[in-house]
């Protein structure tokens, strides 16, 4: 008996908008020499325990999630990914802000700025 396997292909950690991947290519335009992408983490600072940062990278780590944009290449640090599995990043301007917005279906609270979140 011959067991067959078969593979399916990994959904993505995280669904960038077309606003987010626009503003990727915006940032890898004007990136300081040396980046190679653009990172997406979630240490721990605020009120709620994590917070999203998003950064340029110089060098790929063998764990981080790497996502191709038209605009140049997009991170997930490794550590962060099981915070962010299915989460939705947008960028968002208004008249008054302009920044990266997470629906985070692994989120179970978040501090009342908005800046921090808890799983």
């Amino acid at each position: 008996m011959t067991t067959v396997t078969t593979t399916r292909p990994r959904p993505q950690a995280l669904i960038l908008t077309p606003s987010a991947e626009a503003r990727i290519a915006a940032l890898m335009a004007q990136a300081p020499e040396g980046a190679i992408g653009v990172k997406l983490s979630t240490p721990r600072r605020g009120c709620s325990g994590l917070a999203y940062s998003v950064d340029y990278v110089t060098e790929a780590k063998p764990l981080d999630e790497r996502i191709e944009t038209p605009g140049g290449t997009f991170f997930v640090d490794g550590a962060s990914l099981l915070y962010l599995i299915g989460s939705r990043m947008d960028w968002v301007e208004d008249d008054f802000t302009a920044g990266f917005v997470f629906q985070n279906p692994n989120a179970k609270g978040s501090c009342g700025c908005g800046e921090s979140f808890t799983v």
